[in-house]
């Protein structure tokens, strides 16, 4: 390593005017020249230009360390030069390169020299370290395509300069704790080289900066450090504290990270690779995209016009989405009907809740929307209290995998013919159409029906309607439990009392929790040809149980225990089963009968019971009730060893273990969890919760599960999200203040075992948010092409409006940089 110190007296300032009297030197290294910028007060005799090979550096790699500091010199300087060193020195041949460290700032006005390097880092301790024509030699050295590194203080460094202050991505807050302290960064980039070899929770201590301003959106952040494992000062900035990005800048390449604020940092091994990931990238011997979530780079439109007024020519109650392997989308509206149209409550009219389930096709070639087919359905009633409005109707929708050969539709819906209006009990089913490919319309007499099964309409609500297949051709189907909970105080929704004619509406023990009965389930089946299924191997029950006599379990149900599913999805890479589910009305927990309202997202890989009504979030316990009395609490229920005693069940007593969910939310905050007592029950006092997953809570809240995005290389889509959200979860609500949109990692080895995330990042700039944006996100697809396709449900309930519509959220950030004829080795092109 060659180190060239360099000491100054008197005023630095001083010597831009001595610079600025003679030329800059030319780079005698040949390639296009660089123009320099100066300071725009600076006097006219300043303006020089510096010319500079672009890129600069070649296959001979060199990076220089620059560590001049305004004031004393950090500790930090020689451990990290010497771990530069040391990293261009090991590992494969070709990722090696020579350093050089001086806290010389001549370097940047001489462009001969500066020309060498392939990558400059900033191991600079805080002040103003460069005068005006040293600053514009690192901005023409930027522009010509050359590479940055920043480390710790260096985002103190040129306090006074917004160049600098883009350069680097964002200043310090004051505020920001000054110890060491161990604490966990998050990993969300897995295909940068500076963290795709990091452990997706890495613990390690340092000194931690806070932001002024938060980069998020306007960098790509490869790594954010979570709060809530240290202590972050006056200044925090959150769950969403970056601590290591990138981003392609004024013609180079930039990143930053804010740790090595210690000596012991850059004995780590894993920030060693962190900064050689890093450096593989400024230096140009390899590419990496750092574009992905710079939230410019994306376009949200609708693709939908307003409906004509009395039609539903564009869009019906925005209900589901899908897309076809053509690009095509069909989405279905619910039922609700046109203002205009008058909705019948009485049940004594036969027309009560008659209305329409829409199904429209947007061609995205044409860019026109056909109105498929409408089913009658019974999902018309309007609003009002739980006794009076209902949530059925056409509720799911989904193609066949060979849907371009066979045009066969799957249809999850309540037929109004088949409602008996005496005893309000009314049929679901899941039926298959065929849609004309031609014409885009469904042929309705080609209807068979694959399923059915009874469910209650005296009152609502939860209807839930998902369907999703995996990759050996089995269909998911999500049924909710369709009970009231306005009469258990909004929590476990266990009151066996109130029945009409019989039929228990308040109780999901009746439903979810009974291994009898298809509601409140994800049920689980293989559709044959015929128009018939099969059961696959692998639900949670076979439906020959002898246990307890026999007759009591239903082989359809792969998940029990869920509320209200009404958007579940598969990864087929996988097949990693991804659910949310609504929950109860409580909007605080109760030391009587257990925790607030939570909703629920589950990565689910095995068949299983998911807690509902006895238990939610990570096994929190909801307290039984029972006749004669339900408004006095029996015992807690036990999540390990569940059991339904309700007078209501016709299903197993003893039921499977309840299997923790991996993300849940309520009015007081994400992932709530309280201390427990000797026998495990949680305290639920507000004053003792702590939140888990801090990047989200509720208030108004209704799960709307998205996808896993995968990734197709192949595809010559221009508007393909990157491959950056490869393997990332989608979760989002109905609503859009606090409630979840965002892309969330997960851990392989904890995953379906009730693993929290291991990293969220917040999606509300790129799938926009507000009254003009997307403020009541019902569902969203990726198509075949990449782009994400988002329903809108509109501004009211029970009808569509003019801002019901279906959006496309494109990208275009471009390609992984820098270009392939600028990497410094063609070896590293594989």
């Amino acid at each position: 390593m060659q180190r060239t110190p360099h000491h100054r007296s008197g005023s630095r300032r001083g010597l831009a005017a001595a610079v600025a009297a003679g030329a800059l030197t030319a780079s005698l290294l040949g390639g296009n020249a660089a123009s320099a910028r100066t300071d725009p007060g600076a006097p006219e005799s300043m303006a020089t230009t510096l010319s500079l090979p672009s890129p600069p550096g070649g296959a001979n790699v060199k990076v220089l360390v620059f560590h001049a500091s305004a004031t004393e010199e950090s500790p930090t300087v020689d451990a990290g030069i010497a771990a530069i060193e040391k990293i261009g020195l090991s590992g494969p041949e070709a990722g090696r390169f020579r350093t050089v460290a001086s806290d010389d700032p001549a370097v940047f006005t001489n462009g001969k020299q500066l020309g060498k390097y392939n990558a400059v880092v900033f191991l600079t301790g805080g002040g103003d370290v460069l005068d005006p024509e040293q600053e514009a030699g690192l901005e023409a050295y930027m522009e010509a395509g050359g590479g940055f590194l920043g480390i710790h203080d260096a985002a103190r460094t040129e306090p006074y300069s917004d160049w600098f202050t883009g350069l680097v991505g964002a200043r310090p807050a004051a505020g920001s704790p000054t110890s060491v302290q161990r604490a966990t960064v998050e990993i969300g980039d897995r295909q940068h080289p500076a963290t795709k070899n990091l452990p997706l929770e890495w613990k390690r201590p340092d000194k931690w900066l806070n932001w002024k301003d938060n980069p998020s959106g306007d960098v790509h952040t490869v790594a954010r450090v979570r709060e809530i494992t240290y202590k972050p000062g006056t200044s925090a900035n959150g769950w969403d504290h970056p601590v290591s990005w990138c981003r392609d800048y004024d013609g180079g390449r930039s990143f930053y990270t804010a740790m090595g604020g210690t000596v012991a940092s850059f004995a780590e091994a894993d920030f060693r690779d962190h900064l050689r990931g890093a450096l593989d990238w400024t230096t140009r011997i390899s590419q990496a995209d750092c574009k992905a979530t710079i939230t410019s780079n994306y376009t949200a439109e609708k693709v939908t016009q307003p409906n004509q007024p009395g039609k539903n020519d564009q869009i019906g109650e925005p209900h589901g989405l899908v897309t076809a392997p053509d690009g095509r989308v069909m989405y279905i509206g619910r039922g609700g009907a046109d203002s205009s149209v008058p909705v019948v409550t009485d049940w004594t009219d036969p027309n009560v809740g008659k209305g329409l389930g829409q199904i429209h096709v947007y061609d995205p070639e044409t860019k026109k929307v056909t109105l498929a087919g409408e089913l009658t359905v019974f999902g018309n009633k309007g609003g009002g209290d739980e006794l009076v409005k209902v949530e059925e109707g056409l509720l799911g929708i989904e193609l066949d995998p060979d849907f371009e050969k066979n045009g066969w539709v799957y249809l999850h819906y309540t037929p109004h013919d088949k409602l008996d209006r005496d005893k309000q009990m009314a049929v679901r089913q899941v039926s298959r159409f065929t849609l004309d490919l031609a014409t885009n319309k469904l042929d309705l007499s080609s209807e068979k029906v694959l399923l059915q099964w009874p469910v209650q309409v005296h009152s609502c609500c939860h209807a839930g309607g998902g369907m999703a297949w995996d990759s050996k051709g089995n269909l998911y189907i999500a049924t909710g439990d369709n009970n009231s909970s306005g009469f258990s105080d909004g929590y476990s929704g266990n009151n066996p009392q109130p029945n009409y004619k019989g039929v228990s509406f308040a109780d999901a023990r009746r439903t979810a929790g009974n291994t009898n009965n298809l509601n409140g389930k994800i049920l689980r089946i293989h559709p044959e040809d015929d128009g018939t299924y099969t059961l696959p191997a692998g639900n949670l029950f076979t439906g020959k149980e002898p246990d307890e006599g026999g007759g009591k379990t239903r082989g359809e149900i792969y998940v029990m225990g869920v509320r209200n599913p009404a958007r579940i999805s598969v990864d087929k890479s996988t097949d990693t089963l991804y659910a949310g589910w609504v929950g109860p009305d409580a909007g605080a927990p109760s030391t009587t009968w257990g925790p607030a309202k939570y909703d629920t997202f589950a990565a689910i890989t095995q068949a299983g019971n998911h807690g509902w009504p006895y238990c939610m979030g990570n096994k929190q316990p909801y307290r039984d009730r029972n006749l004669p009395d339900p408004g006095k609490p029996l015992d807690w229920y036990d999540c390990d060893h569940p059991k339904n005693e309700s007078p209501n069940n016709d299903g197993l007593v003893k039921l499977p273990p309840i299997t923790s969910n991996t993300i849940w939310y309520s009015p007081q905050g994400g992932g709530v969890d309280y201390p427990r007592d000797e026998n495990g029950i949680p305290s639920y006092k507000v004053e003792d919760q702590k939140e888990l997953l801090p990047w989200l809570k509720g208030g108004g809240q209704a799960t709307m599960n998205g996808p896993v995005y995968r990734y197709d290389a192949a595809s010559t889509s221009a508007d393909k999200w990157p491959s950056y959200w490869d393997g990332k979860w989608f979760v989002g609500d109905f609503y859009d203040d606090t409630q979840p949109r965002h892309a969330v990692l997960t851990d392989p080895r904890t995953v379906g075992k009730g693993g929290l995330p291991t990293h969220a990042e917040s999606l509300k700039e790129i799938i926009p948010v507000g009254a003009d944006g997307i403020r009541n996100l019902m569902d969203w697809k990726f198509a075949p092409d990449g782009s994400l396709y988002v329903l809108d449900y509109g501004r009211g309930f029970f009808t569509s409006d003019s801002k019901s519509a279906l959006w496309r959220v494109t990208y275009k950030g471009g390609a992984a940089t820098p270009a392939v004829k600028d990497l410094a080795r063609k070896a590293a092109v594989q």
